[in-house]
């Protein structure tokens, strides 16, 4: 047994896009008639304009451009909007497609059984939560070696378990969530020689020091930030400030992946 679910977006409590009316925006954008369009999905002439007016009333913006009479009906188009709506729900529907996955690993639906589902909406407590893409795949005999390379296009290696990559079913050109915590977080200044595989450099945004442990936070590029957990004499030790060049560095079996 399967578990499928339609999607459907609504607007002022109104369905707003369900999959049929999904269907007709992509045959408007292929064949630019509302004729040829309806035909296609197939619903009738009358049944694809209602939908038109009911998607362009419900909208702030309009979804779709009509100009009605000659042959075939006149010439039908997306707007902008229309465009980007599309995508959006596009994007949607194939993150729906992996929750279902997911649900149906945690789900026997042919015994009634269900296991741990709570994992499916796990909040995590780990500071560090990096986004990137899987750029290049090394895979040994126990475990693998993941390349992810993040936006601000910096490298962080992490090694998991084959079995760990197998039940994400990674692959190169994934998005993924590195994770790790505040606390497997070194800092370091000046130049060194490390046996850890991830170094990414930065400059200190923001440092909370407290009695015993202080926070900093490091700007790695433009867009990541990294957050170490020290304690304050190693703070005062390295003088670290706002503005101070760092070295975050952690280690790869430190880095946690999710999909």
């Amino acid at each position: 047994m399967e578990l499928t679910s339609n999607l459907t977006l609504e607007l002022s409590d109104q369905p707003f896009l369900l999959e049929k009316r999904i269907q007709l925006l992509n045959a408007i954008k292929q064949h630019g008639s509302i004729s040829k369009a309806a035909k296609a999905v197939p619903m009738s002439y009358k049944a694809a304009w209602d939908a038109v007016d009911t998607m362009n009333n419900l909208s702030q913006t309009p979804i779709v451009s009509r100009e009605t009479g000659g042959k075939g009906g006149g010439g039908t188009t997306l707007t902008e909007y229309g465009e980007n709506l599309l995508k959006t729900y596009s994007i949607l529907k194939e993150e729906q497609k992996h929750f279902l996955e997911r649900l149906k690993q945690v789900t026997d639906v042919d015994k009634g059984t269900l296991k741990t589902i709570g994992r499916l909406s796990m909040q995590i407590s780990a500071r560090n939560q990096l986004a990137g893409t899987i750029e290049k795949i090394v895979k040994g005999m126990v475990n693998t070696q993941l390349y992810v390379q993040l936006k601000s296009g910096n490298r962080l290696i992490s090694v998991i378990t084959n079995n760990a990559v197998a039940a994400l079913g990674l692959k190169e050109g994934d998005d993924v969530t590195a994770i790790f915590k505040s606390t497997s977080v070194l800092l370091g200044i000046g130049k060194m020689q490390i046996s850890a595989e991830n170094c990414l450099e930065g400059i200190v945004e923001t440092v909370h020091v407290g009695k015993v442990n202080a926070e900093v936070v490091i700007r790695v590029g433009e867009v990541d930030r990294i957050v170490a957990v020290l304690t304050t004499d190693a703070v005062e030790h390295l003088g670290l400030e706002v503005g101070s060049k760092v070295s975050a560095l952690i280690k790869s079996a430190d880095i946690m992946i999710g999909k």
